[in-house]
């Protein structure tokens, strides 16, 4: 699966667009036609075919009397549905009832004030509580090169819809990884930015202390666009950067257990950004394997919290997967909460001096190809070890300790699966982030 063409970006779109070489109202046909067409992969849970049709028109009216608004001025865009929509349910992936939003969530809002036209809402593992997308009451989402495969999660359905050309552009949550498994999964582009820079009001929460929404696209500055937005900033031209930069590879936790094909595609990035100029080191992230243990302890808890009053009066609209953990979480005794709340705050100052001299940690983002639907372990170079802990290993850390993270596509295994390979910034510094991933970008080509 190759990447999309430069004509599928954004970035490169948005001049035709502006210029009134392509039509919005094309775009959207366009992406709608796509839907329709790969309906089989299950990528949407609602299609705004009526809403978005118009509001092309209107973007078109806009732009040819001279009110261009910016780079996502008619471009069309998802939602994971776990963000409100004003009047349209916000499922969650769930049979249980669903939210029924009289307001757009914040960033629903700035996106439309932006000139972005929201197509529909895309398909997810139920509650984001998944990392593979089939557990969710509107069928698995399947990848794209192999229905048999998972497309990741838990923002499955917004990674598909981009490589399938439903949308240019998408919205995602990220709680252990669910904006970057499934970009690495399908050979897309996804960005968790630093804890607390976008707001999750209007946002369906899993972690309330984990939680964070962020862009998925098919290039880094396609990211950087929708990251302005998202923050209600006019696009901007940001400056191209230069190097030598430093790079920190973790060794041990959590990359001491990769497949052959990730970690040879580790060690060929490393070596073109060592021919680039780039300076890359081992670092060692301190007690980096309390990881699982630490997350699992925050994430339980806070997800049972928020669903104990529906999983009562409607247990059997839950995946039973998931339905499982949420019960689980029950029995989280407080003090453990706080004890890992206390351990959070030892692992983030662990990545900090990890990332001490460094411009950014290097690692995959997952050490698997995209895994075959409803399996529940995984064999990761010659260890077999449950799904879910597998994909999340290389990315829930970086939920904890807030920093920035995005998912870059970095080839293919041998038989064609795409591999991710991602880049953590300093915290509040994910604009320097995007500049590093966009020079990094530029030298895989």
């Amino acid at each position: 699966m190759s990447a999309p063409t430069s004509l599928q970006t954004i970035a490169n779109v948005a001049p035709l667009i502006a210029s009134g070489a392509i039509s919005p109202v094309d775009l959207v046909r366009g992406c709608l036609e796509r839907i329709d067409a790969r309906r089989d992969l299950n990528a949407f849970i609602t299609v705004l075919a009526d809403g978005a049709a118009e509001d092309a028109r209107t973007a078109e009216r806009e732009i040819a009397s001279g009110r261009y608004r910016g780079a996502l001025h008619g471009i069309p865009v998802s939602l994971k549905d776990l963000i409100d929509a004003a009047g349209t349910p916000t499922t969650s992936g769930s049979a249980v009832p669903p939210r029924r939003p009289a307001v757009d969530a914040p960033l629903v809002a700035r996106l439309r004030e932006a000139g972005a036209i929201i197509i529909g809402k895309t398909n997810l593992h139920e509650f984001a509580f998944g990392t593979t997308s089939d557990e969710t009451a509107f069928g698995a989402v399947h990848h794209p090169k192999d229905p048999s495969r998972s497309a990741g999660g838990s923002s499955g359905g917004a990674a598909v819809a981009l490589v399938e050309g439903m949308c240019f552009g998408a919205i995602g949550t990220d709680t252990g990884g669910s904006i970057r498994i499934p970009s690495a999964a399908c050979g897309t582009v996804g960005l968790k930015p630093t804890t607390g820079e976008l707001p999750l009001d209007g946002v369906v929460p899993l972690s309330t202390t984990l939680d964070h929404v962020g862009p998925m696209t098919r290039s880094v500055t396609d990211a950087a666009l929708m990251f302005d937005a998202l923050r209600g900033r006019a696009p901007r031209a940001r400056a191209a950067m230069t190097g030598p930069l430093r790079f920190g590879v973790p060794e041990g936790y959590p990359c001491d257990r990769l497949e052959p094909a990730v970690r040879q595609a580790l060690e060929g990035m490393r070596d073109t950004l060592v021919e680039c100029g780039h300076i890359v080191t081992a670092v060692t992230i301190d007690h980096a394997a309390w990881t699982p243990d630490v997350y699992l302890h925050i994430v339980l808890p806070e997800a049972s919290w928020y669903h104990a009053e529906t999983l009562a009066a409607h247990p059997e609209g839950y995946a039973p997967g998931v339905r499982l953990r949420l019960e689980m979480g029950r029995y989280v005794l407080a003090e453990d909460y706080v004890r890992a709340l206390r351990l959070r705050a030892v692992l983030t100052a662990a990545v900090e001096r990890a990332m001490a001299g460094c411009d950014a940690l290097l690692l995959p983002t997952l050490p698997i190809p995209a895994p075959p639907l409803g399996d529940a372990s995984v064999e990761v170079d010659g260890t077999r070890e449950p799904v879910r802990a597998a994909m999340l290993r290389l990315t829930q850390l970086f939920n904890m300790s807030g920093h920035p993270a995005i998912s870059i596509p970095c080839g293919t295994t041998p038989d064609g699966w795409p591999i991710g390979m991602q880049l953590v910034g300093h915290r509040d510094r994910t604009d320097r982030l995007l500049a590093i991933a966009s020079l990094v970008e530029t030298e895989l080509e």
